[in-house]
């Protein structure tokens, strides 16, 4: 008989991280908007992080297609290409909560919580390869 290796948990996980991050981009670039109206940005900031924010956004869609994709068929190299991503996309969570040109409350909320989605889903998809 097999056994089923996958993590419901994580496949949650997942599905929670895609729908926030939906929601983190649509938030994150109206505020890039709205600082670009209120503020004056130093010359380059804007452009760098508007393209910083639609990389991460290209970057996480695909760290969470193969996660999943991996989980589902519990297969090791998705899953694992998609844990090898993950540090890509802290990074990214690390720029806008600390070095973007204008930090907001609302962006250390929004990237606060991404973050500590981020290190979740570390763990379990750690926990899952193991299993498989």
């Amino acid at each position: 008989s097999s056994s089923q290796l996958s993590s419901v948990p994580l496949q949650v996980l997942f599905w929670v991280n895609g729908i926030y991050y939906v929601c983190y981009f649509i938030a994150s670039l109206a505020m890039i908007f709205c600082k670009s109206e209120v503020y004056s940005y130093p010359d380059g900031f804007l452009f760098s992080d508007l393209t910083l924010l639609f990389l991460m956004a290209i970057l996480e869609a695909l760290r969470l297609y193969l996660g999943a994709r991996g989980n589902l068929t519990e297969a090791e190299a998705p899953l694992g290409i998609s844990l090898v991503m993950t540090p890509g996309s802290v990074f990214l969570g690390v720029y806008f909560l600390l070095w973007q040109a204008y930090v907001l409350k609302a962006d250390v909320v929004l990237n606060s919580v991404l973050l500590l989605l981020y290190g979740l889903e570390a763990v379990l998809k750690l926990k899952t390869i193991a299993a498989f």
